[in-house]
């Protein structure tokens, strides 16, 4: 089955401290929606872009995307 990698982009001098935030928040979700994903994180690209994401299954998708509004989205792998 084909992952996905939901993606929350953040920018500036706060990219940093905000992505690890919202990925907090990520997880506070899957916890109360009961969802089957282990995969979250967070990546700095550069001093002043870092992104949040977490990993679902392409079937899955849509209603997490409907609820959490990712700015992006690809193709997962490891």
């Amino acid at each position: 089955m084909r992952k996905l990698k939901l993606i929350w982009d953040f920018y500036g001098p706060n990219a940093s401290k905000t992505a690890q935030h919202h990925e907090t928040h990520l997880k506070e979700y899957i916890k109360l929606e009961k969802l089957n994903i282990s995969i979250t994180g967070f990546e700095t690209l550069s001093e002043v872009h870092t992104i949040a994401y977490l990993v679902v299954d392409e079937t899955d998708m849509k209603p997490i995307r409907d609820a959490l509004k990712p700015h992006r989205g690809q193709v997962y792998s490891i």
